[in-house]
């Protein structure tokens, strides 16, 4: 009898290990999926931004063609344009801080 118990006590004490290390390969696997999912946002936010870049870049070459042609109305509007977002940044900011 004594011998079944003592047995029976290492089984419980085996399956209390064996416990410990399913849950410990849980959070590892939950941890592992977290940071996968962390950096899928952050390739979808490189990509956002190179994107954008591309936009900003392709305005900017249309304004200073717009420039170059000598066009006085579209170069005030296109001063206009610059000095109104700057304004509307400095006064948004100031709001903010």
């Amino acid at each position: 009898m004594s011998e079944a118990y003592e047995r029976e006590r290492q089984n419980n004490s085996r399956l209390d290990e064996l416990s410990a290390k399913v849950s410990a390969l849980r959070g590892v696997t939950i941890d592992i999926y977290d940071h996968a999912r962390a950096q899928d946002v952050i390739d979808n936010t490189n990509e956002t931004f190179s994107s954008m870049s591309a936009q900003l870049r392709t305005g900017a070459g249309r304004m200073t063609r717009m420039a170059a042609s000598g066009n006085k109305v579209a170069i005030f509007k296109l001063s206009a344009m610059l000095v109104g977002i700057f304004l509307v940044l400095y006064y948004a900011l100031k709001l903010i801080l």
